[in-house]
């Protein structure tokens, strides 16, 4: 009895571990639309939170068309064009707040909104790249619920 028990156990343990690697291999990626893309590296500037400002991100809202988020220090909004793998935006606006961190990552941010032409996602990573496939921006998905 205890032969077969143990047999069973073990048996069960192996299944159990199978399923836990199948876990990490079926990762899916995220939807560029209707998801919080928070910015994590533009060009060569890593993007930091700085405090009591909003971290750089957007929003592809499929209703409208439109795009919304923070540069980090100003809000953004406007509209967006979506063909496949091909995307732009504009025309952009922005708050005009004066910060007095987050003007370099805010500048790099909005120039590569403009210079972008398709994405690429891979699980939770968004890369924005321009015409000749140069990755402009970099984002990372959050899950706000």
């Amino acid at each position: 009895m205890k032969s077969r028990f143990a047999t069973l156990l073990g048996s069960l343990a192996i299944v159990l571990m199978g399923c836990t690697g199948m876990e990490h291999s079926m990762t899916h990626d995220e939807p560029l639309e209707n998801t919080y893309w928070k910015l994590t590296r533009v060009g060569d500037i890593a993007a930091e939170a700085v405090d009591n400002q909003r971290e750089a991100h957007f929003v592809l809202h499929t209703e409208e068309n439109g795009v919304a988020g923070s540069t980090g220090c100003n809000r953004l909004a406007g509209s967006y064009r979506l063909e496949n793998d091909a995307l732009s935006f504009g025309p952009l606006v922005t708050t005009r707040m004066a910060c007095l961190e987050g003007g370099e990552t805010e500048r790099a941010f909005l120039t590569a909104l403009e210079a972008t032409a398709n994405w690429q996602i891979e699980g939770l990573a968004l890369t924005l790249r321009d015409e000749s496939g140069e990755a402009v921006a970099h984002f990372e998905a959050v899950h706000l619920y």
